[in-house]
């Protein structure tokens, strides 16, 4: 990928440059390259492929919530998990069940017009998907090319931080990242996810963003104001 890795904060250019050298890399690279060339539709666009990463460095992440795969229609996804640009309407289903749980756990009000979570991002979380691209109209169409092994980096990176992490783990394949966890002294909170499949089997009424919240405290560290949506 283009200016890979000199377009990330310095620590995670130190940690993560070393990925683009490696084979399954230059796989991924070489098949964004064939997606574009076939005139295939990829989201996000190139700016925002990394932007997870890009928006907060690794000293910097506090909470980490993890999606799945980028959103597959069009004006939707902009590289943070779960975000959308600010007045899209309708939200995402899974984007309403999290607000609706942030309204249902803290009692906060937020605007009808603010989805870019770029508030949240500001105060060190990181929203990151498991697979960064995905072509137009076509759910989990990149995965299993390379990203879930660049990610699992990220993650592990994190993992090796002294300074405790919150992660928030909603779904099957997010739990299985608990592992990267053990003898550390980060917390997972884990629920089913807030798609509409699930949210009523456990999301709705987690309480992860006061939980997370206790935690940071906890461990001295100032409280997301989850209620700050958009900068």
């Amino acid at each position: 990928m283009a200016h890979f890795p000199e377009n990330l904060p310095p620590a995670w250019r130190a940690r993560l440059s070393g990925e683009a050298k490696k084979d399954y890399f230059k796989s991924l690279s070489k098949f964004l390259k064939a997606e574009q060339s076939t005139g295939a539709v990829v989201f996000p666009e190139k700016k925002n492929i990394l932007r997870a990463v890009q928006s907060v460095d690794l000293p910097d992440v506090r909470v980490v919530i993890l999606g799945q795969d980028p959103y597959h229609g069009m004006d939707q996804a902009i590289g943070l998990s779960f975000a959308v640009p600010n007045n899209h309407f309708p939200k995402p289903p899974s984007l309403q069940n999290i607000f609706k749980e942030i309204r249902s756990d803290l009692g906060v009000t937020i605007p009808a017009g603010v989805s870019d979570l770029s508030g949240w991002v500001a105060q060190g979380v990181l929203l990151l998907n498991s697979v960064l691209t995905v072509r137009e109209g076509e759910a989990f169409s990149h995965r299993g090319k390379g990203w879930e092994i660049f990610t699992d980096e990220v993650i592990r990176s994190l993992a090796e931080r002294k300074e405790p992490i919150v992660f928030m783990l909603w779904g099957a394949a997010a739990r299985k990242k608990r592992d990267f966890f053990k003898g550390t002294p980060h917390v997972a909170l884990e629920s089913p996810h807030p798609s509409p499949l699930s949210a009523h089997r456990g999301f709705l009424g987690n309480k992860h963003f006061s939980k997370a919240n206790e935690l940071l405290r906890k461990f001295d560290q100032p409280e997301i104001r989850w209620e700050r949506v958009s900068i």
